[in-house]
């Protein structure tokens, strides 16, 4: 496991477009969830659903599939909490080519981009929603329409709009 200290400093200061935060939003009762990936620069937010439940096995494949959609440059790192979810992230890293780098014990603060939007989804999937009946065109859906919620951080602009701006660039 490595942890965030040795994380490249372009992506503690969202220098560089493609360091991604991810975590997992946690159903009724801890028996469903779906999993959040949010680019720091950007603020640009994929949501991944879960059918097979939340072990590694199944967190491994979908983030896999997800960041193979994504232009190679725009996949730098990946940030996560120390959850066992992750426990196949050397496997993910051999497969996406991308390093993932883990969050001290206890400091959620150390993925602030992903804790907040996990906050803004909770819109979306209250505290004990049943995640397990969300299909991906659902959770695309609920992406797109925050990916298109103009942020103060990024100059009144949408996250689609500065992540297409980079992906255009790159």
């Amino acid at each position: 496991m490595v942890l965030i200290s040795e994380r490249p400093a372009e992506a503690a200061d969202r220098a560089v477009p493609g360091h991604w935060e991810g975590d997992l939003i946690i159903g009724r009762g801890g028996r469903s969830a779906i999993g959040t990936l949010v680019d720091r620069q950007t603020r640009l937010t994929s949501l991944l659903e879960l059918p097979e439940g939340r072990a590694a096995a199944q967190v491994r494949a979908a983030l896999a599939r997800r960041i193979r959609t994504l232009p190679a440059q725009l996949c730098r790192a990946l940030t996560w909490d120390q959850g066992r979810e992750m426990a196949e992230h050397v496997r993910f890293t051999v497969e996406s080519g991308v390093p993932v780098y883990f969050c001290d014990p206890h400091s959620p603060w150390q993925r602030a981009t992903n804790e907040n939007t996990n906050g803004l989804l909770r819109q979306y999937f209250p505290t004990g929603s049943d995640l397990s009946r969300l299909r991906q065109a659902h959770l695309d859906a609920v992406a797109r329409e925050l990916n298109g919620r103009p942020r103060r951080t990024l100059d009144w602009r949408t996250p689609a709009e500065a992540f297409a701006e980079v992906a255009t660039s790159a």
